[in-house]
């Protein structure tokens, strides 16, 4: 494509390279006008494509466990960095500045390294994910149910904005990949060519399994007609769009799972007591100067609706535009120039009527929405436009809460209480992101709990965490992104959860033994196997259900007073009879918690070297039962999950753990944490 500045687009669909046949329509950079491809998605098979993704890179990423998926994110996440430079270039064809590049590209390759970082961590070496704890269903204990959660049978398709071309789809692909789910990747024209660009080095690097992702570029075409009960869509851009989309036929059929992320009327608040020279007024004004200009305003968590303090209205105003007045705009290749343009000439108009429709709420305080000086460029053939500030003295007025200029433009508000400004903030009907601005923690409380039932994240800026904060607008990939009403009803990311919107939880009620086979982990009431002390085997032939029953071991009055010598605890439960005796729960004394348990340990250990490597902790530890002078302990440890570590010749296996009394109580129960050698070395 470098070579050849007006060549099409080619897609990627059904396990090659497909390029359209016509013309297609021109697409142009948005610093210079000039033609940099053309676009068509004419030819494609779109119900061949989702059959591909189904059939193909479906089979293939369900055969691969969680930890080997996110093996592989890891490694594109790699494999992207070293190209980054290729991506910059290309995308400072969109009108990004260098730092709005990497905010769209490294952000894109930090979100792959997230998951894969999660995947490891939370999601076990398996191909099936079990949600919470065992419901027991039966008295007797025969009768249990589980949840378990398993990948779609679909394909993810994906709608993306012309404002993250790179963002947009690993932050969508991420989650996908690791739950098991294929995606096919359909981009906004204008900004098309950076996507094509990086599922180009996404396919070359032959680090994905076949049909695992696959790309259109151009019109969707009957991409939707196609879509069924297992497939999923996601989409950015803009309310009524996503509106459309929701009530395609097929989607409503077969109750498509579909996640939306609109444009909305994000806000920030100015707290009361962030007066002129303290840390947060300057955090304010830096912040909404920051959000107006990064991608020239074309986020759609960016700041559009700024609330102040009435008092300290012409403060800020006065702030703010003496920061967007040392503001360049131009050539963002150009030393200095600190906003490049917007991504095409269509939506410098789209902002400009949308500048027309806020204007009658509100006076220009900065900026020319008709001129603006550039640095090594025309700013009539580029897309450019001048930061807009706009002030509305009345916030009632309906304009600033329902008509978003998708560009470089906030608008400042005046509020007189808590009570006020939340109402307002409410009045965006819905929100991705919202900020508050304040070193009261009393007014963040009363705000936050206001505000958050039209939010999906809020970001409370202080001098404590403003270092490293990352700032209102950037989505985190541990964190929701997303928000209610206007801001499209759904979430995208989120950790886990962004991983388990990509799969069907099923309850699954069954027998101990039954759920215990279908989920991998022992549970309580399934087959146990005594035998040779599960100590002394490898990961490799260690099974689940294999267990140890020691003891008993006498607890004396002795014990208990050198535990407590020993150690300093001489909490008067263990070590004054007649304080003891008035306690209701013990009426006596009793045993340590942590005596029980290292009691246990005693108990289950096989001391000789082998292929136990270490005990790295313990898990949901509850104490149930009072231990009294001459009890006698009982610990029954079975092996409970066993979780092999890719390339790592050790693995981690979980115990549960059970230690009763003489009359078969549990007084203690929780789980062991061990890594243990896959095989035992001679």
């Amino acid at each position: 494509m470098g070579e050849h500045a007006t060549a099409l687009l080619r897609s990627y669909v059904s396990g090659g390279w497909h390029a359209p046949s016509g013309d297609g329509a021109p697409l142009h950079d948005a610093v210079t006008g000039e033609e940099v491809a053309r676009i068509s998605s004419e030819g494609i098979d779109m119900g061949a494509a989702l059959e591909h993704g189904r059939r193909v890179g479906g089979p293939a990423l369900r055969e691969l466990t969680f930890h080997q998926r996110a093996a592989l994110l890891k490694a594109l996440g790699g494999h992207l960095r070293e190209h980054r430079d290729e991506l910059y270039a290309l995308s400072a064809r969109t009108g990004a500045t260098l730092g709005d590049s990497k905010f769209d590209v490294d952000g894109g390759i930090g979100v792959l390294l997230a998951y894969a970082s999660k995947g490891r961590r939370e999601l076990p070496n398996d191909t099936v994910y079990v949600d919470g704890a065992v419901e027991p269903l039966s008295k007797g204990g025969t009768f249990a149910g589980r949840h378990i959660a398993t990948p779609l049978r679909g394909v993810a398709v994906q709608i993306n904005a012309f404002n993250f071309p790179v963002w947009g789809p690993l932050e969508k692909f991420g989650p996908a990949f690791l739950a098991g789910v294929p995606s096919l990747v359909k981009p906004a024209s204008q900004t098309a060519y950076l996507t094509q660009k990086l599922v180009e080095l996404i396919i070359d690097s032959g680090l994905l399994p076949e049909g695992t992702l696959q790309l259109v570029c151009g019109g969707a075409g009957d991409l939707l007609d196609h879509v069924t009960g297992q497939d999923l869509v996601s989409f950015t851009g803009s309310a009524s769009t996503a509106q459309r989309l929701r009530a395609h036929p097929a989607i409503v059929r077969h109750s498509v799972r579909f996640n939306a992320e609109a444009d909305s009327l994000n806000c920030s608040i100015l707290g009361p007591d962030a007066k002129p020279g303290t840390a947060e007024f300057d955090l304010y004004v830096k912040q909404l100067v920051t959000e107006m200009t990064v991608k020239a305003g074309q986020k759609c968590t960016a700041i559009r609706r700024a609330f102040v303090p009435a008092e300290l209205l012409d403060d800020v105003a006065e702030a703010v535009s003496a920061r967007l007045a040392k503001t360049t705009v131009g050539n963002p290749s150009s030393e200095g120039v600190r906003m490049g343009a917007l991504a095409s000439l269509e939506q410098r108009e789209e902002v400009r009527r949308s500048l027309k429709g806020l204007s009658e709420a509100g006076r220009l305080v900065f900026g020319d929405p008709e001129h603006v000086d550039v640095v090594d460029a025309d700013a009539e053939r580029g897309a450019f436009i001048s930061p807009v500030l706009l002030r509305a003295d009345d916030p009632d007025r309906a304009e600033p809460h329902e008509v978003e200029a998708f560009g470089p433009v906030s608008t400042l508000m005046p509020y007189t209480s808590t009570e006020q400004v939340v109402e307002l903030a409410a009045r965006g009907q819905g929100s991705l992101a919202g900020s508050v601005v304040t070193g009261d923690p009393a007014f963040a409380r009363d705000v936050v709990l206001g505000v958050a039932p039209w939010h999906g994240r809020l970001l409370v800026l202080d001098a404590d965490d403003a270092k490293e904060s990352t700032g209102h607008g950037s989505p985190l990939p541990a964190l929701v992104h997303g928000g209610p009403g206007r801001a499209g009803g759904g979430e995208e990311m989120g950790g886990i959860r962004g991983v388990l919107h990509h799969m069907q939880r099923t309850a699954v009620q069954a027998s101990p033994k039954v759920l215990s086979a279908v989920t991998g982990q022992w549970v309580a009431g399934a087959p146990r196997q005594e035998g040779t002390h599960p100590f002394r085997k490898s990961l490799a032939e260690l099974r689940v259900g294999d267990t140890v029953v020691a003891g008993p071991r006498r607890v004396t009055p002795e014990d208990i007073a050198h535990f407590a010598e020993f150690t300093g605890d001489t909490f008067y439960a263990h070590t004054d009879e007649a304080a003891a005796a008035a306690n209701p729960l013990f009426g006596g004394i009793v045993a340590h918690g942590y005596l029980v348990v290292s009691f246990a340990a005693g108990l289950f250990v096989s001391p000789e070297p082998g292929p136990v490597l270490a005990n790295y902790g313990l898990e949901n530890l509850r104490f149930l039962t009072p231990v009294k002078p001459g009890d006698e302990l009982t610990v029954t440890l079975t092996c409970k999950q066993i979780t092999p570590r890719e390339n790592a010749d050790y693995g981690e296996v979980r115990w549960d753990t059970d230690v009763t009394n003489a009359d078969g109580e549990s007084v203690a129960k929780y789980d062991v944490l061990t890594l243990v050698a896959k095989e035992v070395t001679q």
